[in-house]
């Protein structure tokens, strides 16, 4: 299958501009993927949640957003009120809206599902861990698009836990072993890498803790696709958002599932079928 973009195209699904269009299969396909994470995590006890799909942008300052990587932002704008009337008479044709016709942006598209969540609990406090899965459409503004691989908006399913530094450990070790042996499962072994964490400071403390012991990992296809990472943000998000366990600031992990990236691979394993890759997921899912 192609995966050039502005126009990849696969056997159900196709891309412009690093946006994905599904048809039925490949709609089936990513339902039965999400389906499997979302009963691991209601297993584990995670109750499950939705947030709005826009993040104002002080919040986001909160969190070192602009510091990290303020180049995978794409922020939410208003028409100008002065200028609405010569919108409305300008000729048709024009490919974009000129930025100065818009209104600041104080908000900003999502790029990965757990703000939302760690935003929410911001000034809350618990004595047990907390587990919450969610999914949302996500958005990286992208240097590059690559079909299913590499989009400007994907969606995402998370598996939070909050609590204490142990139950973080105990949550994402638990998870390793399931994406591991899920993807050997449907025959796609997976390679874990160490990857950088973007929501630490690049010169911060936390920055180089991870040089001594790697707090996030990716799950590699072969051909270097990332599905899935697993996040120890160690007590960032407690500090930086009031969010307490015990007494002292919550440390925080997530487990992390590109929806649209599995059926990239499960594409390829399966040769181009979303339904004998989907009939794999529900046998594969029951194993898990």
């Amino acid at each position: 299958m192609p995966v050039t973009d502005p126009a990849a195209t696969g056997t159900t699904w196709s891309v412009r501009d690093g946006l994905a269009t599904f048809d039925e299969p490949a709609v089936l396909l990513r339902n039965a993927l999400d389906a499997v994470f979302t009963r691991w995590a209601t297993e584990a006890g995670a109750r499950q949640q939705s947030y709005p799909p826009l993040l104002r942008t002080e919040d986001l300052r909160s969190l070192d957003y602009f510091r990290n990587f303020p180049h995978l932002g794409s922020p939410v704008s208003r028409i100008r009120p002065d200028r609405l009337a010569d919108l409305a008479a300008a000729p048709p044709g024009a490919a974009a809206l000129p930025a100065a016709e818009l209104a600041d942006a104080t908000h900003m598209l999502p790029s990965a599902a757990c703000y939302g969540c760690f935003l929410h609990l911001t000034g809350t406090s618990a004595d047990t861990p907390v587990l919450i899965t969610t999914v949302a459409q996500c958005f990286r503004n992208e240097d590059h698009h690559d079909g299913l691989r590499r989009l400007w908006g994907f969606t995402m399913r998370e598996i939070v836990c909050v609590g204490s530094a142990e139950a973080v450990r105990t949550h994402l070790d638990r998870h390793r072993e399931r994406i591991l042996a899920f993807g050997a499962a449907l025959g796609l072994p997976l390679d874990r890498q160490p990857a950088t964490d973007p929501f630490f400071e690049k010169d911060g403390a936390r920055s180089v803790m991870q040089l001594l012991a790697p707090v996030k990992e990716e799950y590699l296809h072969t051909d270097g696709t990332a599905v899935a990472s697993t996040n120890n943000h160690r007590n960032f998000f407690g500090e930086r958002r009031a969010i307490a366990h015990a007494g002292r600031p919550a440390f925080t992990g997530c487990v992390a599932f590109g929806l649209e990236r599995w059926v990239h691979v499960l594409g390829d394993v399966f040769e181009g079928d979303p339904a004998a890759a989907r009939r794999a997921v529900l046998r594969a899912g029951e194993r898990s």
